[in-house]
């Protein structure tokens, strides 16, 4: 069993390409022992955002704080907020971007351990 406090995780600017003011945290990993998922948090600063990407597997986001909106594939912007949950499905084209000036956006982001 693990117990950590986010507050104790490393957090690490995102450098991928099309990120902006984004941060990046992994409470839990395959480094834990994890057999399926890796958690990550993602801290996304006034005005940030995060790639405009794809991939080949579903991940589930949880909002933890803040307000912003996930551009969808065909450009629509799907406002969410602290306590909303989104499932991106495979292939599916998404970005998260912080649409507050008062505060981050922060998102718990449940990937497969492979992933990470």
């Amino acid at each position: 069993m693990k117990i950590t406090n986010l507050g104790k995780v490393e957090k690490t600017k995102m450098t991928m390409e099309g990120a902006k003011d984004t941060y990046k945290q992994v409470p839990i990993s395959k480094n834990d022992g994890t057999p399926t998922f890796s958690f990550r948090v993602f801290t996304i600063e006034p005005g940030g955002h995060t790639p405009y990407h794809s991939h080949a597997f579903e991940h589930i986001n949880y909002v933890i704080d803040g307000i912003g909106v996930v551009v969808t594939e065909n450009g629509e912007e799907r406002p969410v907020k602290k306590g909303d949950f989104a499932l991106v499905l495979p292939n599916e084209k998404h970005q998260y971007r912080n649409t507050s000036d008062k505060g981050a956006l922060m998102i718990i982001c449940a990937v497969p351990k492979e992933y990470e």
